[in-house]
């Protein structure tokens, strides 16, 4: 599978594909950037019947999730009887946009730890959740792990498809994964000017106002809002990106494109 998917501005859009990362680069993100997740099990007393729970997690090098469970609890009960589970993992964003915002669902098989692995597994998981330290040596207290089986990512309206496991642990995570909310935040408050301006001469639209609502090393998307309307399209960087400071070039070079009068590579 190509690491880059491509967007435009809907299904019937003309105009060039925006490249972006794929489904599986930006599901390895999203669960690599969060801590917790919801945990669905196969429930004992009521056979058949999903069971939640919230549910902290450590990740090993190819992003499989790993959990320090009490035997005492009901999850890990329903897992000794049936391994087959899902986590649920999404970002803050949610809190305010639930149906808009990313997810990602893992499915897979979540069986102990054998002891001899233990101490990498123990190691990247304190790493994540430092309070751990507390309890982690407890009796009751175990690791177990998921074998990916299959995973469904959903990027908000009208983006969302099924990742082969393969394919997400061969993705890498994004390099601007932890700055990119930073970035966002710098561009669609000191860069007002910019945004607008790419807005106005990319998108030959009246624009009252422009902000950036995510942003990768392949380019940002841009919601504008004008008069009686909000709408939005992607922006590609001219080469992808590596830190946060050459994104903030790569938008400063999209700028001097759009006053040269220069072809800049955009859904708007």
């Amino acid at each position: 599978m190509s690491s880059l998917g491509a967007h435009n501005s809907g299904p019937d859009a003309e105009g060039p594909d925006i490249p972006e990362p794929s489904h599986a680069e930006k599901a390895r993100t999203l669960v690599h950037l969060q801590q917790t997740g919801g945990l669905s099990t196969i429930s004992r007393k009521q056979p058949g019947w999903p069971f939640g729970s919230v549910m902290p997690y450590g990740l090993d090098d190819r992003g499989q999730p790993s959990f320090l469970i009490s035997s005492m609890a009901m999850h890990t009960q329903n897992l000794l009887g049936d391994s087959r589970a899902s986590l649920l993992v999404t970002p803050p964003e949610s809190q305010r946009d639930p149906l808009g915002a990313a997810r990602v669902t893992l499915m897979g098989s979540v069986t102990k730890v054998p002891k001899s692995e233990v101490a990498p597994v123990r190691e990247r998981y304190l790493a994540r959740h430092a309070n751990a330290a507390y309890w982690v040596d407890f009796d009751d207290f175990t690791f177990f792990r998921m074998a990916l089986a299959d995973i469904y990512f959903v990027g908000g309206f009208g983006s969302m498809g099924w990742v082969a496991p393969t394919d997400y642990m061969a993705a890498a995570v994004d390099p601007l994964a932890e700055t990119a909310a930073d970035l966002i935040r710098e561009m669609n408050t000191i860069q007002q000017e910019t945004l607008l301006l790419l807005a106005r001469e990319c998108g030959k639209l009246d624009a009252e106002q422009a902000s950036i609502t995510t942003m990768d090393r392949l380019g940002f998307h841009l919601r504008v809002k004008t008069p009686g309307r909000m709408q939005g399209g992607r922006f590609a960087f001219t080469a992808p990106v590596r830190n946060a400071e050459e994104a903030r070039a790569g938008v400063a070079d999209l700028a001097a494109k759009a006053r040269a009068g220069t072809p800049v590579l955009h859904s708007l």
